[in-house]
């Protein structure tokens, strides 16, 4: 378990127009009130006129004096250029950041920044010296629960997706569901050590029923 002034992943999910972009905000500025600076951490891009207004949406809605890094692609790289100068990083959304690398020329340019990704965060996890009591927060779309898309990017976006959520949920302290608005709590720190206590009573317990069996 680890301790409280310690780093700390909070993933939020959920479908769209769900109220998770402003949960993940009103965390962040929980995170200002601590004496936390916050680095808005964007991986949108504007192709059309319908997501340049997103965008703008988005800007007014957060904080102005938050600092903004933009990163469509590069996200484990720009997530360490932003925890040099800030304590809280919030990241939306992981599932554009996804759509980006998948579009790219090279066909294993998602591999590669998924796995960079992945090997940051468990550096961000285990070292506590350089990243104690620093704070990310990621927000991406569900977009599991729907019809199965016909084409094939859209296939593998889905399924990339799903499996990009399942490996970050792992590592993040606290994983949270919205709905209409309506946080629903997956996991908690406390729910993630209660969870490993009990794994462990059931490990004793059943080494414990196999020693019985073998001295009758």
């Amino acid at each position: 378990m680890r301790k409280a002034n310690s780093n700390m992943i909070h993933f939020i999910l959920g479908g769209a127009r769900s109220g998770k972009s402003r949960l993940a905000e009103n965390v962040a500025k929980q995170a200002e009130s601590t004496g936390n600076t916050v680095c808005y951490l964007a991986t949108a891009q504007a192709h059309d006129e319908e997501m340049s207004q997103r965008i703008v949406q988005h800007q007014v809605d957060r904080p102005q004096h938050w600092q903004l890094l933009e990163s469509p692609l590069y996200l484990s790289a720009a997530l360490q250029q932003a925890l040099e100068s800030c304590d809280c990083v919030l990241v939306d959304c992981l599932t554009l950041w996804l759509s980006n690398c998948l579009c790219h020329k090279d066909s294993e340019f998602y591999t590669q920044q998924k796995t960079a990704f992945i090997e940051f965060l468990n550096q961000f996890i285990n070292d506590e010296n350089s990243y104690k009591s620093k704070k990310l927060i990621f927000v991406s779309n569900e977009v599991g629960h729907g019809i199965v898309p016909m084409g094939e990017l859209s296939r593998q976006f889905v399924d990339q997706a799903g499996w990009l959520h399942q490996e970050l949920a792992a590592l993040a302290n606290q994983v949270d569901f919205v709905m209409a608005g309506l946080p629903l709590t997956l996991k908690t720190p406390t729910v993630q050590s209660n969870a490993l206590q009990a794994n462990s009573l059931k490990q004793k317990s059943l080494k414990s029923n196999v020693l019985e069996e073998k001295k009758s």
